[in-house]
């Protein structure tokens, strides 16, 4: 800690590669990180072995102990996380609902670092919805956590420009972001007074649906991109041609014309219900992904092809 800051006794609870730099973070500036919590391993990969979390990764590296349970609504886990006597609990994309006895168990209750500005986009997928939405602007809100689904009051904003980034893109570049912000508002919590939600402003921001990344060419060129960018990198915006599925990675618009989902040319210029999109990076289903000169000279996809 620099001098004059005092270190906090913190419990961190984060899943996903978006929890890291807040954990990596909040370690560097010197608070007691008496344990870190985390979604149990998932079994992945080909041979389905169990692959902990990235934030159980990190927490190994630096001795940190690790606690994945499947969920938090026992006696026996609250007594276990009131026993660890904590200044405050720090949250960030963790998976699991928390019980009042866990918000009210740290002298300083859970804080939040949740990835859109509130009342905006409460919910689990504030990036891509964003995106989805056309939204010019997000960014991260740290936030007092109550009962509610990201409601709490807000204590700290930074606003990003959306700028044609993919999901995987903004959620990295706000994951540094809240990282940031959470050291600087638990140096000073004194400095960032409360400020309530309005919840008529809220929207929310439902759990993407993996039917959702199918691309819909009937609506405009503009939509059809923004779709591919909010599922980039996961789950991935697809089309589907002679039974094969093909994930588009990045792609422009143009102002060409033609019946949706049709390509109009003979270098998958596809029409859409106005405009047409023009695929730049695409993979087939269990390939490489690549550039769309490269892909078009081991698959023709002729003018005139409907695709689903």
């Amino acid at each position: 800690m620099t001098p004059g800051n005092t270190s906090l006794r913190i419990a961190f609870m984060g899943t996903p590669d978006f929890a890291v730099p807040a954990l990596q973070a909040l370690h560097e500036a010197g608070h007691e990180i008496a344990a870190v919590y985390s979604q149990p391993p998932r079994r992945a990969g080909r041979g389905k072995k169990l692959s902990p979390s990235p934030v159980q990764r990190m927490a190994e590296e630096l001795g940190i102990e690790v606690r994945t349970p499947v969920s938090l609504k026992s006696e026996e886990e609250q007594a276990a996380f009131a026993a660890l006597d904590l200044d405050v609990a720090v949250v960030a994309a963790y998976g699991l609902i928390l019980p009042q006895a866990i918000l009210d168990a740290p002298k300083m209750g859970c804080l939040n670092i949740h990835g859109s500005l509130l009342p905006r986009w409460r919910g689990a997928a504030p990036v891509q919805r964003s995106i989805l939405a056309g939204d010019t602007e997000t960014g991260i809100t740290i936030m007092q956590m109550e009962a509610g689904l990201d409601t709490g009051p807000m204590l700290l904003k930074s606003t990003t420009p959306v700028d044609g980034k993919t999901a995987g893109e903004l959620t990295e570049e706000l994951a540094e972001t809240g990282a940031t912000l959470m050291v600087q508002y638990l140096a000073a919590p004194s400095d960032y007074p409360a400020e309530v939600q309005d919840d008529a402003l809220a929207t929310y921001a439902k759990k993407i649906e993996k039917q959702e990344a199918r691309l819909d060419f009937a609506r405009s060129a503009d939509q059809v991109e923004r779709q591919i960018r909010a599922f980039n990198p996961h789950p991935g915006a697809f089309f589907e041609y002679q039974e094969a599925r093909y994930r588009i990675l990045k792609a422009k618009v143009s102002d060409a014309a033609g019946v949706a989902g049709t390509t109009l040319d003979d270098h998958l210029l596809i029409g859409c219900g106005s405009g047409a999109i023009q695929p730049e990076v695409i993979q087939k289903a269990g390939k490489p992904a690549m550039d769309l000169k490269a892909f078009l000279n081991g698959t023709k996809i002729p003018k005139g092809t409907k695709l689903q």
